[in-house]
């Protein structure tokens, strides 16, 4: 992903560096360690967030890979609430692959998505998208060669 991205010009930077000095580093920035407050009131950290002036773009990017069976693919649904309740950006991505996802985990949380679950009024309209890696190749790949 980060190949990806810098590869279509964006600055990979730690958030921390940038916020020191936001001038300096420009409008295309793939941030890393983005923090925010989850819905449990902890202190959490995204992977990524996305900012682009030139695509009129501001998107905070969670990643998880599943190869093996274990437990990230249950913690889906705490994830999905925090895209709605915690995270600030009004567009979300959630990237996410590897073969060891209990079977319909993926498909709970893209229903989810799709059908607005446990949104209210406040944050109907926020804007978050599931991917896996080629699902994200081609959607950087058609937002960024305009």
């Amino acid at each position: 992903m980060k190949t990806v991205l810098t590869g279509k010009g964006f600055k990979l930077l730690n958030y921390w560096v940038w916020l020191k000095n936001k001038e300096k580093y420009g409008e295309e920035l793939l941030l890393e360690y983005v923090p925010f407050t989850t819905v449990y009131e902890h202190k959490g950290n995204t992977e990524f967030l996305l900012i682009s002036q030139k695509y009129d773009l501001k998107i905070r990017i969670e990643c998880k890979w599943q190869q093996v069976a274990g437990s990230v693919d249950e913690k889906l649904p705490y994830l999905y609430l925090n895209t709605i309740e915690a995270m600030p950006e009004n567009s979300v991505m959630i990237l996410i692959d590897g073969a060891g996802c209990k079977a319909g985990a993926i498909k709970w949380l893209k229903d989810a998505v799709k059908q607005k679950k446990y949104t209210t009024e406040e944050t109907e309209n926020k804007n978050i998208m599931v991917f896996n890696l080629t699902e994200f190749f081609t959607w950087a790949n058609n937002t960024f060669n305009k």
